[in-house]
């Protein structure tokens, strides 16, 4: 009998050479393999007896991997989509796995082979033009960190950055001389430039001016109350906090909900309806691929849409009165009939459907 090879074995080479030195993938990234596989262990410790470091791949097979993923659902009320993830990760651990031990391959792959669920299509929230003004005009300058929230907002909506692009942008990474931009670290470390408005840049400005008067040192751009970087978290809580207040004057904004990720998906709305191409709007939120931009066109054309069906003209039956003949039968029958004629000249064409007699 084989004996059984232990999972802390093929950890430490998944996490230090395969994904930070093969791959290079962001810490984030990293680290949310890590939370799928701390979950895994400790459920197949709860599920075999067995202590986390004893466990063993043989122990770790299809059916588990399907009661572990069922359980994210029940006991933890993940999402679908994060137990979709959670699988992803598993995916690529099996596969670095079978990678290095072919014994094991049958069984990786068995795990690979567990199908996604699916997931709810759930409709883009974003901001309409009244919205984001409001929000922007909420913000309070004469309270101390007024300044650098409406920075942060602004910022937010001129490059539609992600939270951790926001979080990870140095001072160096700026350029508040023409011509305006920013230099903005994507995923996969993709970097790419965002031109300023003149508006950002006033705004980074007086917030900066702020921040020398304070005398901080830090690198980094948005600093909370201590002086540190602003983590995801906290830029999550300030967008939600200054969205509750504005409700009062934009109730609107009750209906929706709100993130930084919002703000993005209204950069590319806003992009998209002012007649930018896709490619533009692609590079400007650093997509890797066109498809999830397509993603707001769609939602664009089913506005236009909308919008057309409640504005139909008042003669829109006077304007189809005389169309109906290209329903008769003749017509019809003249068109079957293309297909058995060899030759069709111009002259063969019906003009008009002759009258019904």
């Amino acid at each position: 009998m084989n004996a059984p090879h232990p999972l802390a074995r093929f950890l430490q080479g998944f996490f230090h050479d395969y994904l930070a030195a093969q791959r290079g993938l962001s810490p984030n990234t990293t680290f949310s393999y890590r939370d799928a596989l701390k979950l895994l262990l400790r459920f197949g410790s709860d599920r075999t007896g067995k202590p986390v470091d004893q466990l063993a791949l043989e122990d770790v097979d299809d059916k588990m991997v399907l009661a572990f993923l069922d359980d994210l659902e029940t006991t933890h009320g993940n999402s679908t989509a994060t137990r979709n993830n959670r699988l992803a990760a598993l995916r690529t651990f099996m596969r670095y796995v079978a990678y290095q031990d072919p014994v094991l391959l049958p069984q990786c792959q068995r795990i690979c082979a567990l199908p996604t669920k699916r997931t709810e299509h759930k409709t883009m929230e974003y901001l309409e033009d009244q919205e984001i003004g409001a929000l922007l005009k909420r913000v309070d300058l004469r309270s101390r960190h007024g300044f650098r929230d409406y920075a942060l907002l602004l910022f937010l909506y001129n490059t539609g950055a992600r939270v951790q692009e926001v979080v990870d942008l140095k001072m160096e990474d700026l350029r508040l001389e023409a011509p305006f931009q920013v230099k903005l670290t994507g995923k996969g470390r993709k970097e790419r430039v965002c031109p300023l408005w003149p508006e950002t840049v006033a705004a980074f400005q007086d917030y900066l001016h702020g921040q020398a008067r304070e005398g901080s040192p830090a690198p980094s751009v948005f600093l909370n109350a201590n002086g540190r970087p602003l983590t995801r978290f906290g830029i999550r809580y300030l967008v939600r906090r200054d969205v509750t207040l504005t409700e009062e004057t934009c109730p609107s904004l009750k209906c929706k909900k709100i993130s930084p990720h919002s703000i993005r998906h209204t950069t590319a709305m806003h992009l998209l309806q002012a007649g930018n191409d896709l490619s533009v709007v692609k590079d400007w939120l650093g997509h890797a691929d066109l498809n999830t931009t397509h993603a707001y066109v769609e939602i664009n054309m089913k506005m236009k849409r909308k919008a057309l069906e409640a504005s139909q003209p008042p003669a829109s039956r006077a304007l189809y009165k005389g169309r109906s003949k290209w329903l008769k039968p003749s017509t019809l029958e003249w068109l079957d009939g293309l297909s058995k004629t060899p030759l069709i000249m111009c002259s063969d064409v019906p003009s008009a459907a002759p009258a019904r007699r």
